[in-house]
């Protein structure tokens, strides 16, 4: 059996001037189906039908063959398929055999994958179809024009989902039998159609195609290995998923160990991809599956045999909040919770330049100063370890007659059992209870004072300008330097070094002290925060300067 790849590219392309040749992420576009059709092995000769000397040449560079198309086959309203008929007869005769089946591949489809292609022949030639044509599936509510008047081109209004298929042609592949071509069609005897993904349908007709071939020839696979439960926090867990859902042109893959339990149930809510496994020998089996460019790890600490485990495996590595021997050996480190000073080796990214702000808190602006406290947030994170929330709780409870006026909200998070620690909603004391808020945004909006962990939650009340007093869930948290007077905060310390007695006097003097909370609601606003997250992109990709 013989099979007969035909790429047609004419040089007089208007839309983008010599569009067949011009670089698309640093190749001629053209090289892109030259090549997709020589890493078929269903193939057995590629050639390129074209007027043009110059395309021609850039063909042969790649690897294929080349016809020169007959004179008056170039012409703007000319069709394919005298192009093909006449484009097989003279490749036939220079070849001396005839072929069996005939491909055509438009050079404008640089995204279509050479497995699509594959798959479409094999299934072709086993269900004895004469001609299979590449299409994406597009239902949609459509209306023509009947008689000079719209009518609905469908029978009844459904959700897109629940459509029928509609099958729009791309220009990614026409595989007909050879026996049945003519100058007229190339489409004839028992025909079929093959669906291919919105990406490798993209057929470049205009600029806006071109952009967006550009975008995802450049998309990249990232893997983000984090944890999350009770004792460890939530904080790597919403800081992987700001980072997955700012990276929307990319792949991403969060991959989670199954005793993250908490973790696992964020993600779940993001409906972002995510692979959960038992223990890290599954590391190796999931690069072979996903094939990543970069393996970004948000862990506390790494060592030297991971990273360089990995290193072997994937093109680049990063790594988060580390601290760990193995950052010694990563492409990058980013660590926003610790100053530069705290850190050696290079590719260290440290201090609040590197914090990954949440979406919520990107389009929020800062809250206006108020001369006085109506409302004081109190806030410890998605599992709050400590518990300090219930002692929290047992100090409002106690003093919240002194403030008729102030409101006390608790925000408690995805992994923190309210109801089980006895927080419950108490309106004459003022005191207000809610879990798993979807915008925490909403609630900060209100808040004039906060009460809150040391951990990543700094950063948010710091990009809304809401003075904070600052609890550690433990000794590494109480390292986090941003969390400081000079930057708007006051740190009480870890569990160990509380003091119910301070933790009371203290909210008493900020919320009678109209100067101390505007002098720390002005060092808070000093800090940009909101340009980390871009930062922090640019590093993982590489594409920093």
């Amino acid at each position: 059996m013989k099979v007969l790849a035909i790429i047609p590219a004419r040089g007089g392309s208007k839309g983008i001037p010599k569009k067949n040749i011009r670089l698309l992420s640093g190749k001629p576009l053209i090289s892109y189906s030259i090549l997709n059709a020589l890493s078929c092995n269903i193939i057995d000769d590629v050639f390129v039908s074209t007027d043009s000397t110059e395309i021609a040449d850039v063909a042969k560079n790649y690897g294929a063959e080349t016809i020169e198309r007959a004179d008056g086959l170039s012409e703007d309203k000319v069709t394919l398929d005298p192009v093909i008929y006449d484009a097989v007869l003279r490749i036939e005769k220079l070849k001396g055999y005839t072929y069996d089946y005939v491909i055509t591949m438009q050079p404008t489809s640089p995204l279509l994958k050479p497995q699509s292609l594959s798959t479409a022949f094999n299934e072709m030639l086993e269900k004895s179809f004469d001609c299979m044509i590449s299409v994406v599936n597009k239902p949609h509510l459509a209306w023509k024009l009947q008689e000079g008047k719209l009518e609905p081109a469908y029978s009844e209004r459904l959700n897109r989902q629940e459509l029928p298929p509609n099958y729009l042609e791309t220009g990614a592949f026409v595989i007909s039998k050879r026996s049945l071509l003519t100058p007229e069609t190339r489409m004839a005897g028992a025909l079929s159609v093959f669906p291919i993904t919105d990406d490798e349908g993209i057929d470049i007709d205009d600029k806006n195609d071109w952009i967006l071939s550009e975008t995802l020839l450049n998309r990249k696979r990232i893997i983000f290995r984090v944890d999350g439960y009770a004792s460890l926090g939530m904080g790597h867990i919403y800081n992987c998923i700001t980072l997955a859902y700012s990276m929307i042109e990319h792949d991403v893959l969060i991959v989670i160990q199954e005793d993250s339990l908490e973790g696992i149930k964020k993600i779940k809510e993001t409906n972002l991809p995510f692979k959960i496994i038992k223990n890290e020998s599954e590391t190796e089996s999931i690069i072979n599956d996903f094939n990543p460019d970069i393996w970004v790890i948000d862990k506390l600490n790494t060592d030297e045999k991971t990273v360089c485990n990995l290193k072997n495996l994937v093109p680049r590595v990063v790594t988060i909040e580390d601290l760990g021997e193995g950052a010694r050996y990563a492409d990058a480190v980013i660590n926003a919770l610790y100053s530069k000073k705290d850190l050696n080796g290079k590719n260290i990214y440290s201090g609040w330049k590197y914090v990954c702000l949440r979406d919520e808190f990107q389009i929020e602006k800062p809250n206006s100063f108020s001369d006085e406290v109506k409302n004081v947030l109190i806030m410890f994170g998605g599992t709050d370890p400590s518990n300090f929330n219930r002692i929290l709780y047992d100090i409002i409870s106690h003093i919240s007659v002194k403030y008729l006026n102030v409101n006390f909200n608790f925000i408690v998070g995805i992994g923190y059992d309210a109801e089980g620690n006895g927080l419950k909603t108490i309106e004459e004391k003022n005191i207000f209870v809610y879990s798993n808020v979807q915008r925490v945004t909403k609630y900060m909006k209100n808040a004039d004072l906060a009460i809150t962990s040391q951990g990543r939650a700094i950063f948010e009340f710091a990009s809304m300008g809401i003075p904070a007093i600052v609890l550690s869930q433990n000794e590494r948290e109480k390292t986090h330097g941003f969390a400081s007077m000079e930057h708007g905060f006051i740190n009480l310390g870890t569990e160990n070094e509380i003091d119910n007695d301070l933790v009371e006097n203290t909210l008493d003097w900020l919320i009678n002290t109209r100067a101390v909370r505007k002098n720390m609601y002005n060092l808070m606003l000093k800090y940009p925060l909101r340009e980390g997250l871009k930062r922090v992109r640019d590093i993982i990709l590489g594409t920093n300067s």
